[in-house]
């Protein structure tokens, strides 16, 4: 499916670039493994090529995908109909991990439009970074822009978003729950910057 040198997206990490391809015995099995380094902090993580699809890696989306990222971006809406920030982190934190570009620009729009009624928790504001960085360099490589001209392009759609969510007043709706692959998978973890071992996300280990 990949192959050394593409650009995958791997969920909750963002953009990353397959390095090589390796083959690693465990028990007396021979399997593959992705070696995925993340383009915005230099992680490395080691995925298997058999659970791609379950651990949710992709590819960018197409440049023709990018109109419906702006269509939600401009919708005047909120996914998350949840009154507890603690609960609306629970859910826009679920969107996050399937790592879908739609989904994430949903969390990037509502969280944007909270802001500007009220007070984000350190969490929401955390994660309204969060998603705002996972957005902006998916876009730029699937765009063919730079990343600073993408930000300001988001930061200005939003603006507008929040400002006519203000005058006109903001939909709310219930998202379906987002669905986040629970199938374990083979892996083993240590950083690559500090050497130290941590524990990895579902289906990937950080080498």
């Amino acid at each position: 499916m990949f192959k050394s040198g593409d650009k995958a997206v791997y969920p909750a990490h963002g953009v990353g670039v397959v390095e090589r391809i390796e083959k690693k015995e465990i028990a007396g099995t021979a399997y593959q493994f992705y070696i995925l380094r993340i383009i915005e902090n230099d992680m490395t993580i080691m995925i298997p090529t058999s659970n791609v699809e379950a651990v949710g890696l992709r590819r960018i989306i197409a440049s023709n995908q990018v109109p419906k990222v702006y269509k939600i971006l401009r919708q005047v809406e909120i996914s998350v109909d949840a009154a507890t920030w603690n609960r609306r982190y629970r859910e826009y934190m679920e969107k996050i991990k399937t790592g879908s570009a739609f989904e994430i620009a949903q969390v990037l729009r509502d969280l944007y439009i909270l802001k500007n009624d009220k007070d984000l928790s350190f969490g929401e504001r955390k994660m309204l970074e969060t998603a705002r960085t996972l957005l902006v360099k998916e876009l730029a490589i699937a765009k063919g822009s730079k990343e600073e001209d993408v930000a300001k392009q988001l930061d200005k759609v939003l603006l507008k978003t929040a400002e006519v969510a203000a005058a006109t007043g903001t939909k709310r709706r219930k998202s379906k729950p987002s669905s986040v692959p629970s199938k374990k998978l083979l892996s083993s973890s240590s950083s690559s910057s500090s050497g130290s071992s941590r524990p990895a996300a579902a289906g990937g280990s950080r080498a």
